[in-house]
Parts: C-alpha cells; sequence; structure tokens
C-alpha cells in the first residue's frame, strides 16, 4: 500500500528494518520492497548523489529475489508494480537522454539490463478512438482559454526533475499544475495522464488539449495544444533543455515523429 501511493522513503526505511529481524531471514519480500523502492528513490538526482551504490545495490536485490524458488510466485503476485516500475525506468532514461546526459543513461540501463525483459509493458491507448461526448460549448470555450492563458504564465519556468510547481516543473507536473486552474486532478505522470485523458483524434484535438509522446519506450512526454481545430500544431511544454517553452510541432522533426496520442480533460 505504501508503495503504491509513492512513500517510497518509507517503503525504503522499513524493509531495512525488516531485514535486520533474523525470523524474517527467509522471506523475500522487504528485498523485493527495498529493490523497487530503491529503482525509484535513484530517479531522484539528489537523493541518488549521497546514495551512489543505490541502483546497483537494487539491481542485486531484484536478481537475488528472481532467482529465489519464490521469485515466480512474487513476480505474480506483484506484476502491477513491476510494470509501472518498468514504465518509469525506461521514461527516465528517455528523459536522461533527452537532456544529453549519456552516461547517467547508459548507467541506468545497465543496472536493468536483463531485469523486465518478461514483464509486460503499459498497454498503449487508441489515437483513433474519438469520445463524441466531449462537444464544444461556451463553457468548454471558457476553459479552453483559461488553461492556455494559464500555461502561458508559466513560461521561462525552468525545468526540473519530479517538478509540480512554478519554482521548476518537468513535463508531467506542468500539465498537471495547468490542469487544476479549472479544478481538474488529473495522474501524475505522462503515462498515466495519457491512459485516463478522453481520446481524441488528431484532426479534433485543439488548445488545452494534451498531446503525448513516445521515444520508443512507451509514452514518456506530454504536452498542452495552443492551436485551433485543424490550424498547424503547436504546444507549451516543460522542455528538459529550456523549462516550459512554445513548440511549432510542424516545423520541429524531432517533435513531429514521436506524437503518440491526443487526449482531454476538458468537458
Amino acid at each position: 500500500m505504501l508503495y503504491s501511493q509513492g512513500h517510497y522513503k518509507m517503503v525504503y526505511r522499513k524493509a531495512n528494518l525488516l531485514l535486520d529481524k533474523p525470523d524474517l531471514d527467509f522471506s523475500m519480500m522487504p528485498k523485493f520492497y527495498k529493490s523497487l523502492s530503491l529503482f525509484q528513490l535513484s530517479q531522484n538526482e539528489y537523493w541518488l548523489k549521497h546514495h551512489s551504490e543505490a541502483l546497483n545495490e537494487a539491481r542485486e536485490l531484484f536478481l537475488e529475489v528472481k532467482n529465489s524458488n519464490d521469485g515466480s510466485k512474487i513476480f505474480n503476485a506483484h506484476i502491477n508494480e513491476l510494470i509501472f516500475l518498468k514504465s518509469d525506468m525506461m521514461s527516465w532514461i528517455d528523459d536522461l537522454m533527452l537532456q544529453e546526459n549519456t552516461t547517467k543513461a547508459t548507467q541506468v540501463q545497465t543496472s536493468i539490463l536483463g531485469l523486465f525483459d518478461k514483464i509486460p509493458s503499459l498497454e498503449r491507448g487508441n489515437e483513433s478512438k474519438d469520445n463524441e461526448a466531449v462537444k464544444d460549448s461556451p463553457l468548454t470555450n471558457k476553459k479552453r482559454n483559461e488553461v492556455v492563458a494559464y500555461a502561458k504564465k508559466q513560461i521561462g519556468v525552468p525545468y526540473v526533475w519530479a517538478g509540480v510547481d512554478p519554482s521548476g516543473f518537468d513535463c508531467s507536473g506542468f500539465t498537471g499544475y495547468v490542469m487544476k486552474k479549472i479544478n481538474k486532478s488529473i495522474p501524475r505522470r505522462a503515462v498515466d495522464q495519457e491512459h485516463a485523458s478522453v481520446k481524441v483524434k488528431r484532426k479534433n484535438a485543439q488548445m488545452g488539449d494534451l498531446i503525448f509522446f513516445d521515444n520508443g519506450s512507451g509514452v514518456s512526454h506530454v504536452g498542452i495544444i495552443l492551436s485551433e481545430k485543424g490550424a498547424p500544431l503547436k504546444m507549451i511544454h516543460a522542455s528538459s533543455s529550456k523549462g516550459v517553452i512554445i513548440t511549432d510541432l510542424e516545423t520541429s522533426e524531432y517533435w513531429l515523429q514521436r506524437i503518440y496520442s491526443f487526449g482531454t480533460f476538458i468537458e
């Protein structure tokens, strides 16, 4: 429960306490959750700086559990946690590559090499599915204008990994923050925002809708559309290299070829 709620430091501490109890030497569960929490905590640059061996330890514990007599049983019982961990790690690698931090990206890739080969990836969405219940109205148009205006006020805010406020945003922290302007609470991660959104066909996407990108390992980036329906696509997003900026997608080969889907939370 604590792990699924994102309390990774608490999970890490509790796992260590349990591992110090001799009567639990037979159980793999504390090692399993210590491994998962280490992988999650390592994505925090400050935390990893003070725990430089965390990724190596996470890998060793993961393999110990995987190769144990109960490994298959534990993995099958916690498959959803493993699916989301795989997605998180791949998204982290994508972010590092976007930041041109190839040394760290290679380190992370090495730490998970072979660990998730038999773990399914998150199911991909369906871009062609358009929810006809989403209709334009004076109210929805007002919300769209509010979203765009509020998003533009954040231009220049720097990129900060896991940032969720104007002191610094990552891509999904930015979209989540802006959507709160219209009293809409959305999932934290880009991949979960994509899953939770009402899917919109590309031809119907318009300002205030979200646009999702896939770098080859699943949804890893999200932005907010600024253009009117049918107009050349423009988005505002938290770029890992420049912070919150406006990007013309029609002139950006990098982003244009990575478009995955469109979705909306405006109703």
